[in-house]
Protein backbone atom coordinates (compact mmCIF):
# COMPACT_ATOMS: atom_id res chain seq x y z
CA UNK A 1 0.00 0.00 0.00
CA UNK A 2 1.07 3.59 -0.45
CA UNK A 3 0.68 6.25 1.86
CA UNK A 4 1.11 9.98 1.25
CA UNK A 5 2.37 12.61 4.17
CA UNK A 6 2.71 16.10 2.45
CA UNK A 7 4.97 15.02 -0.56
CA UNK A 8 6.32 12.11 0.84
CA UNK A 9 4.94 8.96 -0.49
CA UNK A 10 5.75 5.64 1.57
CA UNK A 11 5.62 2.23 0.43
CA UNK A 12 6.45 -0.94 3.17
CA UNK A 13 6.79 -4.78 2.44
CA UNK A 14 4.18 -6.75 4.52
CA UNK A 15 6.20 -8.66 7.14
CA UNK A 16 4.06 -11.76 7.11
CA UNK A 17 4.86 -13.03 3.94
CA UNK A 18 1.06 -13.57 2.44
CA UNK A 19 1.13 -10.91 -0.69
CA UNK A 20 2.88 -8.23 -2.42
CA UNK A 21 0.84 -5.50 -1.26
CA UNK A 22 2.44 -2.55 0.15
CA UNK A 23 1.83 -1.94 4.25
CA UNK A 24 3.42 0.84 6.16
CA UNK A 25 6.14 0.17 8.79
CA UNK A 26 6.59 2.07 11.79
CA UNK A 27 10.30 2.56 11.29
CA UNK A 28 8.90 4.06 7.43
CA UNK A 29 5.74 6.39 8.69
CA UNK A 30 8.02 7.77 11.95
CA UNK A 31 10.90 8.72 9.41
CA UNK A 32 8.04 10.63 7.47
CA UNK A 33 6.57 12.50 10.02
CA UNK A 34 10.13 13.53 11.16
CA UNK A 35 11.11 14.72 8.04
CA UNK A 36 7.75 16.72 7.51
CA UNK A 37 8.19 18.07 11.05
CA UNK A 38 11.13 19.27 10.14
CA UNK A 39 10.02 21.14 6.59
CA UNK A 40 7.07 22.30 8.50
CA UNK A 41 9.41 24.19 11.37
CA UNK A 42 11.85 25.21 8.97
CA UNK A 43 9.28 27.06 6.86
CA UNK A 44 7.39 28.95 9.81
CA UNK A 45 11.00 29.83 11.25
CA UNK A 46 11.53 31.67 7.62
CA UNK A 47 8.08 33.00 7.33
CA UNK A 48 8.43 34.64 10.58
CA UNK A 49 12.21 36.19 10.29
CA UNK A 50 12.47 36.96 6.37
CA UNK A 51 12.93 40.44 6.44
CA UNK A 52 14.26 41.45 10.15
CA UNK A 53 16.88 40.85 12.28
CA UNK A 54 17.44 38.72 14.64
CA UNK A 55 16.94 39.79 18.09
CA UNK A 56 19.33 39.40 20.90
CA UNK A 57 16.95 39.37 23.66
CA UNK A 58 13.77 37.33 22.18
CA UNK A 59 13.08 34.86 24.61
CA UNK A 60 13.70 32.09 21.70
CA UNK A 61 17.23 33.48 20.94
CA UNK A 62 18.33 34.82 24.55
CA UNK A 63 21.82 34.10 25.43
CA UNK A 64 23.11 33.63 29.11
CA UNK A 65 24.56 36.37 31.29
CA UNK A 66 28.38 37.16 30.83
CA UNK A 67 29.75 34.81 32.89
CA UNK A 68 32.80 34.78 35.43
CA UNK A 69 34.51 32.11 33.53
CA UNK A 70 34.18 34.32 30.25
CA UNK A 71 34.50 36.94 31.52
CA UNK A 72 38.62 36.02 32.80
CA UNK A 73 38.95 33.90 29.17
CA UNK A 74 38.31 37.61 27.81
CA UNK A 75 41.67 39.17 29.40
CA UNK A 76 45.40 38.31 27.94
CA UNK A 77 48.00 37.97 30.79
CA UNK A 78 48.94 41.49 31.08
CA UNK A 79 44.99 42.23 31.80
CA UNK A 80 43.62 43.54 28.41
CA UNK A 81 40.24 42.60 26.74
CA UNK A 82 41.14 40.16 23.81
CA UNK A 83 37.86 40.92 22.33
CA UNK A 84 35.86 44.01 22.68
CA UNK A 85 32.99 42.71 19.98
CA UNK A 86 32.84 39.80 21.75
CA UNK A 87 32.55 40.89 24.94
CA UNK A 88 30.08 43.70 24.34
CA UNK A 89 27.92 41.60 22.42
CA UNK A 90 28.07 38.77 25.34
CA UNK A 91 26.87 41.86 27.37
CA UNK A 92 24.30 43.11 24.70
CA UNK A 93 22.76 39.43 24.13
CA UNK A 94 22.33 38.31 28.04
CA UNK A 95 23.65 41.49 30.53
CA UNK A 96 26.24 40.26 33.13
CA UNK A 97 26.26 37.59 35.99
CA UNK A 98 25.95 39.15 39.57
CA UNK A 99 29.13 37.67 40.76
CA UNK A 100 31.21 39.87 38.38
CA UNK A 101 29.00 42.97 38.01
CA UNK A 102 31.60 45.07 40.02
CA UNK A 103 34.32 44.09 38.05
CA UNK A 104 32.52 44.73 34.32
CA UNK A 105 30.54 47.66 35.05
CA UNK A 106 33.45 50.75 34.84
CA UNK A 107 34.30 49.09 31.54
CA UNK A 108 30.45 49.10 30.19
CA UNK A 109 30.50 52.74 31.77
CA UNK A 110 34.02 54.55 30.64
CA UNK A 111 35.68 54.37 34.07
CA UNK A 112 38.08 52.12 32.26
CA UNK A 113 38.62 52.12 28.31
CA UNK A 114 38.30 48.45 26.93
CA UNK A 115 41.62 48.37 25.89
CA UNK A 116 43.96 49.70 28.75
CA UNK A 117 45.77 46.66 31.11
CA UNK A 118 45.91 45.95 34.58
CA UNK A 119 48.73 47.96 35.26
CA UNK A 120 47.30 50.47 34.10
CA UNK A 121 43.37 50.50 35.63
CA UNK A 122 45.42 49.89 39.26
CA UNK A 123 47.05 53.21 38.44
CA UNK A 124 43.44 55.13 37.61
CA UNK A 125 41.91 53.37 40.15
CA UNK A 126 44.60 54.98 42.92
CA UNK A 127 43.84 58.16 41.63
CA UNK A 128 40.15 57.80 40.96
CA UNK A 129 40.07 57.05 45.31
CA UNK A 130 42.19 60.55 45.88
CA UNK A 131 40.20 62.46 43.60
CA UNK A 132 36.87 61.05 45.49
CA UNK A 133 38.52 61.78 48.73
CA UNK A 134 39.41 65.12 48.13
CA UNK A 135 36.08 65.84 46.95
CA UNK A 136 34.62 64.41 50.38
CA UNK A 137 36.72 66.44 52.21
CA UNK A 138 35.31 69.82 50.08
CA UNK A 139 31.81 68.80 51.29
CA UNK A 140 32.92 68.43 54.88
CA UNK A 141 34.65 72.00 54.92
CA UNK A 142 31.50 73.36 52.93
CA UNK A 143 29.53 71.56 55.73
CA UNK A 144 31.41 73.35 58.65
CA UNK A 145 30.60 76.97 56.65
CA UNK A 146 27.06 75.80 56.96
CA UNK A 147 27.31 74.83 60.67
CA UNK A 148 29.48 78.21 61.55
CA UNK A 149 26.23 80.19 59.79
CA UNK A 150 23.83 78.22 62.44
CA UNK A 151 22.46 75.45 59.75
CA UNK A 152 20.52 72.84 62.21
CA UNK A 153 20.92 70.41 59.41
CA UNK A 154 24.53 70.56 59.19
CA UNK A 155 25.92 70.63 62.86
CA UNK A 156 28.07 68.06 63.69
CA UNK A 157 29.29 67.17 60.31
CA UNK A 158 32.35 69.13 59.74
CA UNK A 159 34.33 66.71 61.81
CA UNK A 160 37.36 65.26 59.30
CA UNK A 161 37.99 62.15 61.76
CA UNK A 162 33.79 61.47 61.64
CA UNK A 163 34.27 60.54 58.06
CA UNK A 164 37.44 58.50 58.86
CA UNK A 165 35.45 56.31 60.76
CA UNK A 166 34.13 54.73 57.84
CA UNK A 167 36.81 54.22 55.52
CA UNK A 168 36.13 54.44 51.56
CA UNK A 169 36.87 50.58 51.45
CA UNK A 170 34.04 49.95 54.09
CA UNK A 171 31.75 51.08 51.74
CA UNK A 172 28.08 48.63 51.28
CA UNK A 173 24.99 49.71 50.24
CA UNK A 174 20.66 50.53 50.76
CA UNK A 175 18.11 51.94 48.58
CA UNK A 176 14.50 52.10 49.14
CA UNK A 177 12.48 54.09 46.40
CA UNK A 178 8.99 55.19 47.54
CA UNK A 179 7.40 51.77 45.97
CA UNK A 180 4.38 53.17 45.17
CA UNK A 181 4.17 55.82 41.50
CA UNK A 182 3.65 59.01 42.83
CA UNK A 183 0.58 61.14 41.57
CA UNK A 184 1.31 62.95 38.29
CA UNK A 185 -1.35 64.92 37.84
CA UNK A 186 -2.01 68.44 35.34
CA UNK A 187 1.18 68.40 33.80
CA UNK A 188 4.00 65.64 34.42
CA UNK A 189 4.95 65.54 38.44
CA UNK A 190 8.20 63.26 38.80
CA UNK A 191 7.54 62.86 42.32
CA UNK A 192 5.30 65.46 44.81
CA UNK A 193 4.79 64.15 48.06
CA UNK A 194 7.53 65.22 51.06
CA UNK A 195 9.07 67.80 48.71
CA UNK A 196 10.50 70.85 50.23
CA UNK A 197 8.96 74.02 49.18
CA UNK A 198 11.62 76.59 46.92
CA UNK A 199 14.42 73.15 47.03
CA UNK A 200 13.67 72.34 43.70
CA UNK A 201 13.03 68.69 44.66
CA UNK A 202 10.17 68.77 43.11
CA UNK A 203 10.26 68.83 39.53
CA UNK A 204 7.47 69.42 36.57
CA UNK A 205 7.24 69.93 32.94
CA UNK A 206 5.55 72.83 31.26
CA UNK A 207 2.85 70.74 28.76
CA UNK A 208 2.52 73.74 26.43
CA UNK A 209 6.12 73.83 25.11
CA UNK A 210 5.95 73.01 21.56
CA UNK A 211 7.72 70.42 19.92
CA UNK A 212 9.99 73.19 18.13
CA UNK A 213 11.21 74.19 21.31
CA UNK A 214 12.22 70.44 21.90
CA UNK A 215 14.18 69.84 18.69
CA UNK A 216 17.71 67.94 18.35
CA UNK A 217 19.39 71.35 18.17
CA UNK A 218 22.30 71.75 20.10
CA UNK A 219 20.70 74.24 22.52
CA UNK A 220 18.88 71.62 23.53
CA UNK A 221 22.00 69.79 25.10
CA UNK A 222 23.49 70.77 28.11
CA UNK A 223 26.81 72.26 28.75
CA UNK A 224 29.51 69.73 30.30
CA UNK A 225 30.46 70.53 33.27
CA UNK A 226 33.29 73.37 33.47
CA UNK A 227 35.83 71.09 34.75
CA UNK A 228 34.98 68.54 32.20
CA UNK A 229 36.34 70.29 28.89
CA UNK A 230 36.08 67.46 25.99
CA UNK A 231 40.14 67.68 24.94
CA UNK A 232 41.58 66.07 28.28
CA UNK A 233 40.95 62.63 29.04
CA UNK A 234 40.21 61.70 32.83
CA UNK A 235 36.98 62.52 34.32
CA UNK A 236 38.87 64.17 37.51
CA UNK A 237 38.62 67.81 37.60
CA UNK A 238 42.03 70.02 38.18
CA UNK A 239 42.86 71.03 41.36
CA UNK A 240 41.92 74.45 40.54
CA UNK A 241 38.37 74.06 38.62
CA UNK A 242 37.80 71.93 41.58
CA UNK A 243 38.28 74.53 43.87
CA UNK A 244 36.02 77.04 41.81
CA UNK A 245 33.52 74.81 41.96
CA UNK A 246 33.14 74.32 45.74
CA UNK A 247 32.97 77.76 46.03
CA UNK A 248 30.57 78.54 43.22
CA UNK A 249 28.12 75.72 45.01
CA UNK A 250 28.72 76.95 48.60
CA UNK A 251 25.42 78.80 48.47
CA UNK A 252 23.63 75.90 46.94
CA UNK A 253 25.25 73.27 48.57
CA UNK A 254 23.41 73.20 52.20
CA UNK A 255 19.91 72.98 49.65
CA UNK A 256 21.18 70.20 47.60
CA UNK A 257 22.33 68.52 51.42
CA UNK A 258 18.50 68.63 52.72
CA UNK A 259 17.34 67.19 49.15
CA UNK A 260 19.80 64.31 49.57
CA UNK A 261 19.19 63.28 53.12
CA UNK A 262 15.73 62.97 52.54
CA UNK A 263 15.60 61.27 49.30
CA UNK A 264 18.62 58.81 50.85
CA UNK A 265 16.19 58.45 54.08
CA UNK A 266 13.36 57.53 51.95
CA UNK A 267 15.36 55.08 49.35
CA UNK A 268 13.97 51.68 49.26
CA UNK A 269 15.03 48.23 49.87
CA UNK A 270 14.23 46.08 46.56
CA UNK A 271 18.36 45.63 46.35
CA UNK A 272 18.84 43.48 49.55
CA UNK A 273 18.25 40.23 48.13
CA UNK A 274 20.47 40.82 45.46
CA UNK A 275 23.38 42.22 47.82
CA UNK A 276 23.94 39.91 50.46
CA UNK A 277 27.02 41.64 51.75
CA UNK A 278 25.73 44.49 51.89
CA UNK A 279 22.23 43.45 53.64
CA UNK A 280 24.32 42.02 56.45
CA UNK A 281 26.11 44.85 57.72
CA UNK A 282 25.83 45.68 61.11
CA UNK A 283 23.76 47.96 63.08
CA UNK A 284 26.74 49.80 65.06
CA UNK A 285 28.89 49.75 61.21
CA UNK A 286 26.02 51.45 60.11
CA UNK A 287 25.36 54.03 62.43
CA UNK A 288 29.18 55.20 62.33
CA UNK A 289 28.56 55.88 58.86
CA UNK A 290 25.62 57.89 59.41
CA UNK A 291 27.33 59.93 61.87
CA UNK A 292 30.29 60.35 59.61
CA UNK A 293 28.03 61.87 56.96
CA UNK A 294 25.48 63.83 59.47
CA UNK A 295 22.68 61.72 58.77
CA UNK A 296 19.60 61.93 60.82
CA UNK A 297 16.18 60.76 61.47
CA UNK A 298 16.79 57.51 60.38
CA UNK A 299 16.01 55.72 63.40
CA UNK A 300 13.32 53.99 61.96
CA UNK A 301 15.23 52.02 59.43
CA UNK A 302 16.49 48.41 59.44
CA UNK A 303 21.07 48.59 59.55
CA UNK A 304 21.45 48.02 56.31
CA UNK A 305 19.52 50.98 54.57
CA UNK A 306 21.23 52.97 56.98
CA UNK A 307 24.13 52.12 55.44
CA UNK A 308 22.69 52.35 52.18
CA UNK A 309 21.41 56.07 52.82
CA UNK A 310 25.10 56.87 54.40
CA UNK A 311 26.39 55.81 51.50
CA UNK A 312 23.91 57.56 49.01
CA UNK A 313 24.40 61.11 51.03
CA UNK A 314 28.79 61.05 50.70
CA UNK A 315 28.28 60.15 47.05
CA UNK A 316 25.41 62.67 46.03
CA UNK A 317 27.25 65.18 47.52
CA UNK A 318 30.44 64.63 46.00
CA UNK A 319 28.89 64.42 42.97
CA UNK A 320 26.62 68.11 43.03
CA UNK A 321 30.50 69.66 43.58
CA UNK A 322 32.00 67.84 40.43
CA UNK A 323 29.30 68.82 38.65
CA UNK A 324 27.90 71.69 40.23
CA UNK A 325 26.05 72.88 36.81
CA UNK A 326 23.59 70.14 38.00
CA UNK A 327 24.06 69.73 41.66
CA UNK A 328 21.66 67.58 43.11
CA UNK A 329 17.87 67.11 41.74
CA UNK A 330 15.16 64.41 43.10
CA UNK A 331 15.38 61.59 41.08
CA UNK A 332 19.27 61.30 40.81
CA UNK A 333 19.74 58.87 44.00
CA UNK A 334 17.47 56.56 42.09
CA UNK A 335 20.11 56.11 39.21
CA UNK A 336 22.68 56.21 41.97
CA UNK A 337 21.07 53.61 44.39
CA UNK A 338 21.83 50.08 41.91
CA UNK A 339 25.40 51.34 41.16
CA UNK A 340 25.73 51.85 45.18
CA UNK A 341 24.23 47.97 45.47
CA UNK A 342 26.91 46.36 43.00
CA UNK A 343 30.12 48.40 43.87
CA UNK A 344 31.05 48.23 47.07
CA UNK A 345 33.65 50.87 47.81
CA UNK A 346 32.49 54.11 47.48
CA UNK A 347 35.07 56.14 45.14
CA UNK A 348 34.22 53.38 42.53
CA UNK A 349 30.95 53.76 42.89
CA UNK A 350 31.44 57.40 42.18
CA UNK A 351 33.10 57.07 38.59
CA UNK A 352 30.92 54.88 37.85
CA UNK A 353 27.87 57.52 38.66
CA UNK A 354 29.88 59.91 36.91
CA UNK A 355 30.02 57.40 33.51
CA UNK A 356 26.21 57.19 34.12
CA UNK A 357 25.70 60.83 34.42
CA UNK A 358 27.44 61.44 30.98
CA UNK A 359 23.87 61.48 29.67
CA UNK A 360 21.48 61.17 31.95
CA UNK A 361 22.38 64.75 34.19
CA UNK A 362 20.58 66.73 31.03
CA UNK A 363 17.60 65.13 32.57
CA UNK A 364 17.88 67.27 35.34
CA UNK A 365 19.10 70.29 33.83
CA UNK A 366 16.29 73.08 35.62
CA UNK A 367 15.65 74.42 31.70
CA UNK A 368 14.92 70.76 30.90
CA UNK A 369 15.75 70.77 27.54
CA UNK A 370 17.24 67.37 27.71
CA UNK A 371 13.78 65.92 28.67
CA UNK A 372 12.40 67.70 26.26
CA UNK A 373 14.56 66.74 23.21
CA UNK A 374 14.04 62.87 24.62
CA UNK A 375 10.21 63.34 25.04
CA UNK A 376 10.13 64.68 21.29
CA UNK A 377 12.36 61.25 20.13
CA UNK A 378 10.11 59.50 21.96
CA UNK A 379 6.94 61.02 20.30
CA UNK A 380 8.69 60.69 16.55
CA UNK A 381 9.61 57.00 17.14
CA UNK A 382 5.39 56.46 17.54
CA UNK A 383 4.45 58.15 14.92
CA UNK A 384 6.95 56.66 12.04
CA UNK A 385 5.93 53.22 14.00
CA UNK A 386 2.03 53.73 14.64
CA UNK A 387 0.06 56.69 12.91
CA UNK A 388 -3.09 55.63 14.19
CA UNK A 389 -1.83 55.52 17.69
CA UNK A 390 -0.15 58.88 17.39
CA UNK A 391 -3.19 60.59 15.91
CA UNK A 392 -5.10 59.76 19.19
CA UNK A 393 -2.79 61.23 21.02
CA UNK A 394 -3.18 63.98 19.10
CA UNK A 395 -6.93 64.23 19.59
CA UNK A 396 -5.80 64.00 23.30
CA UNK A 397 -3.02 66.84 22.87
CA UNK A 398 -1.14 64.14 24.16
CA UNK A 399 1.22 63.97 21.42
CA UNK A 400 4.33 65.53 23.21
CA UNK A 401 4.44 62.26 24.75
CA UNK A 402 4.78 63.97 28.46
CA UNK A 403 3.24 60.88 30.00
CA UNK A 404 6.57 58.90 30.03
CA UNK A 405 8.40 61.91 31.55
CA UNK A 406 9.11 59.63 34.74
CA UNK A 407 10.18 56.64 32.19
CA UNK A 408 12.70 59.10 30.60
CA UNK A 409 14.20 60.58 33.88
CA UNK A 410 14.92 57.87 35.85
CA UNK A 411 15.31 55.44 33.36
CA UNK A 412 12.43 52.85 33.68
CA UNK A 413 13.94 52.47 37.38
CA UNK A 414 9.97 53.25 39.20
CA UNK A 415 8.50 50.57 36.29
CA UNK A 416 10.93 47.60 36.27
CA UNK A 417 12.08 46.11 39.00
CA UNK A 418 15.67 45.67 40.93
CA UNK A 419 17.20 43.10 38.54
CA UNK A 420 15.10 44.18 35.39
CA UNK A 421 16.46 47.90 35.66
CA UNK A 422 20.52 46.56 35.75
CA UNK A 423 19.30 44.06 32.65
CA UNK A 424 17.63 46.76 30.84
CA UNK A 425 20.90 49.63 31.83
CA UNK A 426 23.47 46.75 30.91
CA UNK A 427 21.88 46.24 27.38
CA UNK A 428 22.26 50.13 27.06
CA UNK A 429 25.37 50.53 28.60
CA UNK A 430 27.10 47.62 26.28
CA UNK A 431 25.26 49.76 23.48
CA UNK A 432 26.71 53.21 24.74
CA UNK A 433 30.71 51.52 24.94
CA UNK A 434 30.12 49.72 20.93
CA UNK A 435 29.33 53.38 20.15
CA UNK A 436 31.87 55.35 22.20
CA UNK A 437 34.84 53.20 21.33
CA UNK A 438 34.17 53.03 18.13
CA UNK A 439 33.50 49.11 17.58
CA UNK A 440 30.20 49.75 16.57
CA UNK A 441 31.09 50.76 13.30
CA UNK A 442 33.75 48.15 12.99
CA UNK A 443 33.81 45.30 10.51
CA UNK A 444 33.77 42.95 13.37
CA UNK A 445 30.99 44.28 14.70
CA UNK A 446 29.17 44.45 10.82
CA UNK A 447 29.34 40.83 10.71
CA UNK A 448 27.80 40.12 13.12
CA UNK A 449 24.88 42.93 12.56
CA UNK A 450 22.60 39.91 10.81
CA UNK A 451 22.34 38.34 13.87
CA UNK A 452 21.67 41.51 16.07
CA UNK A 453 20.97 45.05 15.65
CA UNK A 454 23.14 48.05 15.25
CA UNK A 455 23.95 50.19 18.72
CA UNK A 456 21.88 53.42 19.15
CA UNK A 457 22.72 55.68 21.59
CA UNK A 458 18.95 56.06 22.37
CA UNK A 459 17.89 52.48 23.46
CA UNK A 460 16.01 53.66 26.38
CA UNK A 461 14.23 55.46 24.16
CA UNK A 462 12.98 53.07 22.32
CA UNK A 463 12.35 50.73 25.05
CA UNK A 464 10.05 53.12 26.52
CA UNK A 465 8.18 53.83 23.24
CA UNK A 466 7.83 50.06 22.85
CA UNK A 467 5.93 49.88 26.04
CA UNK A 468 3.42 52.50 24.75
CA UNK A 469 3.10 50.53 21.72
CA UNK A 470 2.33 47.39 23.48
CA UNK A 471 -0.29 49.20 24.98
CA UNK A 472 -1.94 50.84 22.10
CA UNK A 473 -5.72 48.72 22.51
CA UNK A 474 -6.34 50.06 25.54
CA UNK A 475 -4.99 54.03 24.81
CA UNK A 476 -6.90 53.69 21.84
CA UNK A 477 -10.28 52.40 22.48
CA UNK A 478 -10.33 53.15 26.46
CA UNK A 479 -8.56 56.72 27.43
CA UNK A 480 -9.82 59.84 26.57
CA UNK A 481 -7.40 61.90 28.59
CA UNK A 482 -3.85 62.24 28.96
CA UNK A 483 -4.24 61.80 32.66
CA UNK A 484 -5.68 58.45 31.90
CA UNK A 485 -2.65 57.52 30.06
CA UNK A 486 -0.13 58.63 32.59
CA UNK A 487 -2.64 56.13 35.36
CA UNK A 488 -1.77 53.39 32.71
CA UNK A 489 1.85 54.41 32.56
CA UNK A 490 2.48 54.53 36.00
CA UNK A 491 0.66 51.02 36.60
CA UNK A 492 3.13 49.55 34.32
CA UNK A 493 5.35 49.04 37.71
CA UNK A 494 6.14 45.26 38.09
CA UNK A 495 4.05 44.63 35.07
CA UNK A 496 6.93 44.35 32.37
CA UNK A 497 8.66 41.48 30.40
CA UNK A 498 12.01 43.33 30.11
CA UNK A 499 13.32 41.11 27.78
CA UNK A 500 10.05 41.04 25.85
CA UNK A 501 10.75 45.29 26.13
CA UNK A 502 13.91 44.77 24.64
CA UNK A 503 12.93 42.72 21.52
CA UNK A 504 9.78 45.09 20.94
CA UNK A 505 13.03 48.26 20.99
CA UNK A 506 15.19 46.48 18.72
CA UNK A 507 12.26 46.00 16.39
CA UNK A 508 11.83 49.59 16.39
CA UNK A 509 15.63 50.29 16.16
CA UNK A 510 15.40 48.27 13.04
CA UNK A 511 12.39 49.43 11.85
CA UNK A 512 12.46 53.18 12.36
CA UNK A 513 16.15 54.52 13.33
CA UNK A 514 17.14 55.54 10.08
CA UNK A 515 13.99 57.58 9.36
CA UNK A 516 13.84 59.67 12.49
CA UNK A 517 17.51 59.56 13.56
CA UNK A 518 19.31 63.00 13.50
CA UNK A 519 22.84 64.12 13.55
CA UNK A 520 24.31 63.90 16.71
CA UNK A 521 27.08 66.08 18.47
CA UNK A 522 30.60 64.80 18.63
CA UNK A 523 31.22 62.23 21.72
CA UNK A 524 34.16 61.41 24.01
CA UNK A 525 34.91 59.39 26.27
CA UNK A 526 35.45 59.08 29.92
CA UNK A 527 38.70 57.47 30.22
CA UNK A 528 41.35 57.76 32.80
CA UNK A 529 44.86 58.61 32.17
CA UNK A 530 47.71 59.58 34.39
CA UNK A 531 46.83 63.73 34.13
CA UNK A 532 44.05 65.01 36.44
CA UNK A 533 42.11 66.30 33.93
CA UNK A 534 38.46 64.98 32.83
CA UNK A 535 35.98 64.70 29.45
CA UNK A 536 32.64 63.53 29.49
CA UNK A 537 30.65 61.34 26.87
CA UNK A 538 27.38 61.90 25.38
CA UNK A 539 23.91 59.45 25.08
Amino acid sequence: MLYKLGDFFICSSSSNGGGGGCQPSNAGVNLAITVFAALVIAAAMYSTTRGRLKSPWSRRKRKHALTPQQWRNLFTPDGKLRDGVKFLKKVRSGGVDASIRSEVWPFLLGVYELNTCKEERDKLRTQGRKKYEKLRRQCRKLVGESSSNGDSHSQGMDSAESEEVVSARESLSSEEINSSPSPMNSGVLLEEEEATPGSGSTRFIDPNISDSESSDSDSSRSQDPPELSQSQTFPFPSSENEESSAVQSSEDFSTWQRIIRLDAIRANGDWIPYSQPQAEVSEERAVRSAEAVGLKDYEHLEACRIFHASRLVAVLEAYALYDPEIGYCQGMSDLLSPIIAVMSEDHEAFWCFVGFMRKARHNFRLDETGIRRQLNRVSKIIKSKDSHLYKHLEKLQAEDCFFVYRMVVVLFRRELTFQQTICLWEVMWADQAAIRSGIGKSSAWNRIRQRAPPPTEDLLLYAIAASVLQRRKQIIEKYSSMDEIIRECNNMAGQLDVWKLLDDAHDLVVSVHDKIETPTTTTTTITMSSSSSSSLHHK
